[in-house]
């Protein structure tokens, strides 16, 4: 099958960027199937970092990249990253840019109810404050406004006009705020209408049709599986489908014309924002661990929680998403720990259990269960292939393989695509040189 799904094996920020950058080079088309501009991919080109919100990093290397339907776009967002890309060289236009008629929008409204609606609540989710919640509740409510409608005027003002009705009515009576004028956000939003009158396409057709003529398309989600709106620790979740199945539901595909899910997971721990996170480290222990792995959101700029590697949760993910492979990202950002924690399970009510319950109260009484594993206390960055790697580093990643029930496909050991190990490669390789140019593995 042509069709591959890159998918986060926990609470978002786990690599997928570079993944998505290094699977690039031999796909046809990229498409992003779910969130907005509240999350981001960072890719490191040489010694130039390039940060991703909305559009898919394999624009980098000219390939065709959508915005599916499933995709909230904040159209003022999604044109200075077009802007600032191009700054740098990237090549966009109409022909390796489509977004979906059918992706929806956020509107100035959808920001300032986000923002006040986390300054009412006792305890916060932690939102990006982007409006991304509040453009898919009125996705589901059915008053959203779609990419389709900005690039017809006349049905943007109609449905606008209509909405406002209701916007200006809870903000004047309910939050005692000054209401949106018509005027001005049809002005704003009528300047994004002419920018993306070329862009705006029918992609589902698009992604079908080259799936169908047997081209490599690789489908790439935001956030992780544990921000699912459905199987994440609700309500700390996301507004949408992360998991892999939500790479169907936002891009107009069947089920059956994926052919593989590849997760992506760090070698330790990482959540932004509030919510429950049982390996989290105490507040001295997280800092050499963020301080070492630039762990600060590439969105928000807020420093990341951090902890060991869960594989009760992961091992959910893998379930969740029907895994072929796992990449293991930021492995050197282990490399001075003399003795690395792995969860294996959870005490709850005086009783170990092996799966990851998704109730947010009982999360939150969760007690890890470490095994302990030796570190390698050795710089591994520049290390090219499996084999190579330190005994200690290839022990803690076969742990987590059995851990998971998932082989790993990929290592990563720095930021820069030529810091990966191709795992396949790198053990078939060594055979063949063994057997004289044969490879039994």
């Amino acid at each position: 099958m042509s069709a591959t799904v890159i998918v986060g094996a926990q609470w978002g920020d786990e690599g997928k960027g570079k993944v998505i950058d290094l699977l690039s080079e031999k796909a046809d088309m990229i498409v992003r199937y779910q969130g907005g501009n509240n999350a981001g991919h960072t890719v490191m080109i040489g010694n130039e970092q390039f940060i991703f919100h909305l559009i898919p990093s394999g624009i980098i290397r000219n390939k065709e990249c959508i915005l599916g339907s499933g995709v909230v776009i904040d159209p003022r967002s999604l044109i200075e990253e077009i802007h600032l890309l191009r700054s740098k060289g990237v090549s966009i236009t109409q022909r390796n840019l489509f977004v979906s008629r059918d992706a929806h929008i956020v509107m100035p409204y959808h920001k300032l109810f986000e923002q006040l609606s986390e300054e009412r609540k006792s305890s916060r989710i932690g939102t990006t404050r982007k409006g991304i919640g509040p453009a898919y509740v009125d996705k589901m409510a059915r008053v959203g406004i779609k990419m389709g409608d900005l690039i017809n005027g006349k049905i943007l003002k109609e449905k606008l006009k209509e909405r406002l009705k209701d916007v200006n009515s809870l903000l004047t009576r309910i939050y005692g705020k000054r209401g949106f004028k018509l005027d001005e956000i049809l002005k704003e939003y009528m300047r994004y209408s002419r920018f993306f009158s070329d862009y705006v396409s029918d992609t589902s057709s698009i992604i079908n049709a080259a799936i169908a003529k047997g081209k490599f398309v690789l489908f790439e989600g935001a956030q992780g599986t544990m921000l699912d709106v459905d199987f994440g620790t609700y309500p700390y979740v996301t507004s949408s489908h992360t998991i892999a199945g939500g790479a169907c539901i936002g891009t107009g595909v069947g089920p059956t014309k994926i052919g593989k899910v590849i997760g992506v997971a760090k070698a330790y721990t990482t959540r932004v924002g509030d919510g429950p996170f049982p390996t989290e480290l105490s507040v001295t222990k997280q800092e050499a661990i963020r301080m070492k792995g630039k762990e600060y959101g590439a969105t928000t700029g807020r420093p990341r929680r951090c902890g060991w590697f869960d594989a009760v949760a992961v091992r959910y993910a893998a379930r969740i998403n029907g895994f072929d492979s796992l990449a293991i990202t930021k492995l050197d950002v282990l490399d001075d720990l003399p003795m690395i924690k792995i969860c294996t399970g959870y005490l709850y009510k005086n009783r170990i259990i092996r799966d990851f319950p998704t109730g947010t109260d009982e999360v939150r009484a969760l007690k890890p269960v470490y095994e302990e594993l030796k570190g390698w206390r050795q710089d591994i960055t520049d290390i090219k292939n499996y084999r190579s790697l330190p005994i200690n580093a290839k022990k803690y990643l076969k742990r987590i393989s059995l851990l998971v029930n998932t082989r790993i496909s990929i290592v990563s050991v720095g930021p820069r695509r030529s810091q990966t190990i191709n795992v396949a490669n790198s053990v078939a390789t060594s055979a063949t040189r063994r057997s004289g140019g044969r490879s039994d593995e």
